[in-house]
């Protein structure tokens, strides 16, 4: 296993983290025997980063990770979970629910503890409710290790968040898709730049990079060094600096075996000139797949009724672009479950398009929206065919 530096922190952490996201599951829940021999195979070859949330399997997670690090197995890792920030209505909240995943995980403290998917709706919620001073607390009381963040927003609001404290470490999404989405590269350099690790989320876009459609594969077998898809979605962020250690949600043995023996050849700058410019291709290629030309410049925005048209369009691409079409249906469905849960205020998904055709007037791509967002929820929602054009 290689090792990487943790920002600031004196400890080192193993180039790969094990991610307690998307466990192997049996009959609608967490298949604990399969995921303990999991994590002890990573944990025994040199894997030292556990990352678990509340939320994570309906709270299974913690409570599957609690029994799975016994056995001295929890002194030989750092621990990270996550305070369910959309859950938080007040002050009290904190230690209410910082002390069920004491219990849950079955432990005392927590090595790493980040606020979750913090954006600009959570964050100025917990900041006004005290969030770091009652962390400020935990963490001279010996309960926190740590605190950092996990973000889901655009960048002008992680540049935010980023100086509003003297934070120890941020995770971000990232991957070789996603260098302009949410933090992007940009909020990456950021962070290092002030010191901070950075946990990386999410390096293979929840299985989208991973089996790439043909016309994709084709670029990567005419590579002069042979690697799987998912070789080189890690090696690339494991190839930059500003990186600490790159987290992986693996629901099968295999996937912890193959990304183990990944993470043993891995380095800063390793990759070829060559190498990271074929990635430049491959992402032009996938976008080149993408049936709905929009650029995400957000002009058609506000919707009058609350819906969020880029993100319809990008997750209806992405089921094409990717060959993944469970895969955006399962993002569009949590669009919903956000909705419902109080997460999110309107239902920003395409079922609620009344065709007033506002936002066509604003697109610079004369893209016809009123006429694409029926399409996006019949294939979303209902299951019904992908269509490439109108």
């Amino acid at each position: 296993m290689q090792y990487r530096k943790f920002g600031k922190v004196d400890f080192e952490v193993s180039a790969l983290g094990f991610g307690a996201m998307r466990l192997p599951t049996k009959e609608g829940k967490v298949d604990e025997s399969e995921a303990t021999k999991m994590l002890s195979y990573a944990i025994d070859h040199g894997v030292n980063y556990v990352d678990t949330a509340y939320g994570y399997h309906d709270g299974q997670s913690e409570r599957w990770l609690g029994k799975a690090l016994k056995n001295n197995y929890r002194e030989k890792v750092k621990l990270a979970t996550k305070l369910p920030s959309w859950l938080v209505k007040e002050a009290t909240d904190f230690d209410k629910y910082f002390n069920e995943q004491l219990t849950r995980l079955q432990t005392d403290y927590i090595d790493f503890y980040l606020l979750h998917t913090l954006n600009e709706k959570f964050w100025p919620n917990l900041y006004k409710l005290g969030v770091l001073e009652w962390a400020e607390k935990a963490i001279k009381e010996g309960r926190i290790g740590y605190l950092g963040f996990s973000f889901h927003d655009k960048y002008p609001v992680f540049e935010e968040i980023v100086n509003a404290y003297d934070w120890t470490f941020c995770q971000i999404q990232h991957n070789y898709m996603d260098i302009e989405n949410q933090a992007g590269t940009k909020g990456l350099k950021l962070a290092a730049s002030k010191g901070l690790a950075v946990v990386i989320m999410e390096p293979l876009l929840g299985g989208r990079l991973v089996n790439p459609p043909q016309p994709i594969q084709a670029l990567w077998d005419t590579a002069e060094k042979k690697r799987t898809a998912t070789d080189w979605a890690l090696q690339w962020l494991w190839n930059q600096s500003e990186v600490s250690v790159v987290l992986s949600g693996m629901s099968a043995m295999e996937h912890v075996q193959e990304n183990v023996a990944y993470a043993d050849v891995s380095g800063i700058n390793t990759l070829t000139a060559a190498e990271l410019a074929r990635f430049d291709q491959v992402r032009e290629k996938y976008r080149g797949l993408s049936p709905i030309p929009c650029t995400a410049c957000g002009y058609c925005l506000p919707c009058p009724n609350g819906v969020n048209i880029p993100r319809n369009f990008g997750t209806y691409n992405q089921g094409i672009m990717y060959a993944k079409p469970e895969g955006a249906r399962g993002e569009y469905a949590w669009m919903l479950q956000a909705y419902q849960k109080g997460i999110d205020p309107q239902d920003q998904r395409a079922a609620a398009c009344i065709q007033c055709q506002v936002c066509e007037e604003k697109c610079p791509q004369n893209i016809p929206i009123s006429q694409w967002m029926p399409v996006v929820h019949e294939v979303l929602g209902e299951g019904k065919p992908y269509q490439k054009s109108l």
